[in-house]
């Protein structure tokens, strides 16, 4: 033992400069080297397509959302559509599941697909175009025959 070695530890190996030499059990973290060479990046580049694989062959964390097709003008208008059918009452509300009628509401979804119609004209394919006024002239009649009805029964 040494004489400064008043509490019974062990001595500690030293480098030919007398400082405490380092083992594998006293390096820190700091002192770790990475060596980087093409098999390890071929390794990394092999586990992160696995992952990927793995992550698009299996269901998403949750089973109750399934994954969406892309975005597109149709769909959104579909959207606004079917929440215009739900405030005509022909559909029940997604939320409540109670067929209530709301033409104010039907209107505004209405209107909203006619200005994605108005705003977008020139820029949409010929299917777009058709559905868009498809989907129009079809919530327009249910509008006023929905409306005529409730004033023939006030």
């Amino acid at each position: 033992m040494w004489a400064d070695d008043s509490h019974g530890q062990s001595e500690q190996p030293k480098n030919h400069w007398g400082q405490p030499q380092e083992t594998a059990e006293s390096a820190g973290p700091t002192d770790e080297r990475i060596v980087v060479d093409e098999d390890w990046k071929a390794r990394v580049e092999k586990e992160k397509q696995e992952s990927q694989k793995q992550r698009e062959s299996s269901p998403s964390a949750g089973e109750g959302d399934p994954p969406l097709p892309p975005p597109t003008l149709t769909g959104l208008a579909s959207s606004f559509s079917m929440q215009a059918l739900a405030a005509l009452g022909l559909l029940p509300d997604p939320l409540t599941g109670k067929v209530e009628v709301r033409l104010n509401r039907a209107r505004h979804l209405i209107d909203t697909i006619n200005l994605l119609y108005e705003k977008t004209s020139g820029n949409i394919t010929p299917e777009e175009k058709q559905a868009l006024e498809q989907m129009l002239h079809e919530l327009r009649l249910a509008f006023v025959q929905i409306q005529s009805a409730q004033k023939r029964s006030s």
